[in-house]
């Protein structure tokens, strides 16, 4: 999982750099600015507030996809879940306990990333 959400928040950063307009970069090279602090000062500050969306929602997606780990028996909520089921005959009480835990998290990514977009702006 770790790989392929690195994967997507790779292309969304390359995609986020490139569509800096090339006037930028011409700009800095004018003032003498060298590559790296044209990434640093110009182009990376202007890419983040690009890709906060794309990152938020990329974010937001892994915890949700978290609970595909308890398929291949990874100890995770949803599989603790399916433990107790097993072992205690409970069938709602820990699915709704991980609905709701799964709830809180996504809710209070999405406000945090909500508060980090309208800073941004």
């Amino acid at each position: 999982m770790s790989l392929n959400a690195a994967a997507y928040i790779a292309e969304t950063f390359r995609s986020g750099v490139q569509s800096i307009s090339e006037g930028q970069r011409e700009a800095a090279r004018t003032l003498g600015l060298s590559q790296f602090d044209t990434m640093r000062f110009i182009i990376v500050p202007q890419a983040i507030k690009i890709v906060i969306p794309a990152l938020g929602n990329e974010f937001i997606s892994l915890i949700k996809d978290s609970s595909l780990v308890s398929a291949i028996s990874a100890p995770e909520i949803t599989y603790w879940a399916q433990a107790m089921n097993a072992q205690y005959y409970v069938v709602w009480t820990p699915y709704l306990t991980v609905a709701v835990l799964y709830l809180i998290l996504t809710l209070s990514a999405s406000r945090l990333m909500k508060l980090w977009e309208r800073k941004m702006a």
